[in-house]
């Protein structure tokens, strides 16, 4: 009998090629993450569901990134964090994996403060991330079934490094080592991060943001949606050591039920209180690395924007989960919001939001992008096996015929 409880495990994923395009990124990783993505696969029947696979992405750029404001890490952590969520789609879809909804495998990228240079620093926001060094993951209580490494002396050395930190002897369930990578070494990172190129003109690069927003339906989350989410979540700074913050807080804006109702194969649809669930797991899973949960209140206050259930960590971080029913949201009613992320599919509508402020007299959003993902030159069969693992439109349509077959309703 399935559990309630998805089994776990979890990737050491050393520093990926520079540039982290696909084809240096395949040849490094392809095969071990087709080998894990199989794997983890034979294991979605054991749950209700999805079976969870993260994976911790080493990113020597965030050692010691706490001095440094996240917009000149920006670019080169999403560019990272888009790579390794394409290579896992592109593998899905070569492998037939289900990526895309509870019967399947659900993958989440961890940002980990790690080089295989050494000279680690303890990150000061303890056990909460997005960031998370190696020393808090190994402590954070959480189990996996398996560990996964790569076979390559950075792979080595980064699940040496986690073992260690486990202390007590105690070491990881199991290693499975994929190909050595074909130059034998990680490639780490070398190049400069930029400031984001939508940056609004006389933005200074060292202002930190403090409140940052993004928006979405958010309806059978998929990887494009776990991009956009997580570098809302990084996009907000940590204090300065001069600045006086009480609070840092991202907001996530998730559509209304009632503006979705001619979406396609509108049936099977998630509600809003359902997307609102996933949404919370998610961010969670990204931000609180403690055996505690995270402490929620929700809002029901009359006029716009007034819904909301929102996520309070002990560090001072607060993510609203908001229910918006127009296309701007929080964005024009709350002006202490400094930053919004958006995918280049929607910088029309990052600009009508700044336009919308420049009206009422606000300073305008700094806009991130974040990539749009695609299979490039896959092949045919791949390429329309990874645009349906990308598509809340392509999983309402096969859970629809899962309906129909069925003759019933849906397990979301």
């Amino acid at each position: 009998m399935a559990s309630d409880e998805p089994p776990r495990f979890i990737l050491f994923l050393p520093p990926v090629p520079s540039p982290p395009s696909l084809s240096p990124l395949k040849a490094a990783f392809g095969d071990t993450i087709n080998q894990v993505l199989k794997e983890v696969s034979s294991h979605s029947s054991d749950s209700t569901k999805a079976a969870i696979l993260e994976i911790a992405l080493a990113c020597p750029d965030l050692v010691g990134h706490e001095e440094k404001p996240r917009s000149s890490l920006y670019n080169s952590t999403q560019r990272a964090l888009a790579a390794v969520y394409k290579l896992a789609c592109v593998s899905a879809a070569q492998e037939n994996v289900n990526v895309e909804d509870s019967d399947g495998v659900d993958v989440r990228v961890l940002l980990v403060a790690w080089s295989p240079e050494g000279n680690q620093t303890h990150l000061r926001s303890g056990p909460y991330g997005p960031i998370i060094d190696l020393e808090r993951l190994a402590q954070s209580g959480r189990q996996w079934q398996y560990a996964f490494g790569v076979e390559s002396e950075a792979g080595e050395a980064m699940v040496k490094a986690f073992v260690q930190a486990k202390g007590n002897g105690e070491a990881v369930s199991r290693v499975q080592s994929g190909p050595v990578m074909s130059d034998g070494s990680s490639n780490a990172s070398s190049h400069e991060p930029k400031p984001s190129s939508q940056m609004p003109r006389g933005t200074a690069v060292q202002d930190r943001r403090y409140h940052v927003a993004v928006g979405g339906t958010f309806d059978h989350i998929h990887i494009g949606h776990k991009l956009l989410l997580t570098m809302t979540l990084f996009a907000v700074d940590e204090p300065a050591a001069s600045d006086k913050v009480s609070e840092r807080s991202a907001t996530i804006g998730i559509t209304g039920d009632q503006l979705l109702v001619n979406k396609k194969h509108a049936e099977v649809l998630e509600s809003w209180n359902d997307r609102q669930q996933v949404v919370q797991s998610f961010v969670d899973s990204l931000v609180n690395f403690t055996d505690l949960p995270v402490q929620t209140t929700t809002r029901h206050d009359t006029g716009p924007n007034g819904k909301s259930t929102d996520l309070h960590y002990p560090n001072g971080f607060v993510v609203k989960c908001t229910e918006i029913q127009d296309p701007f949201g929080p964005t024009i009613t709350e002006e202490d919001i400094s930053a919004l992320i958006i995918s280049a599919e929607t910088r029309a509508g990052g600009k009508a939001v700044n336009d919308k402020r420049k009206e009422k007299g606000w300073k305008e959003l700094e806009v991130f992008e974040v990539d749009v993902l695609d299979a490039e030159d896959e092949g045919q069969e791949v390429k329309e096996g990874f645009e349906g693992k990308l598509s809340s439109t392509s999983t309402r349509e096969k859970l629809a015929r899962k309906t129909k077959a069925a003759g019933g309703t849906p397990s979301l």
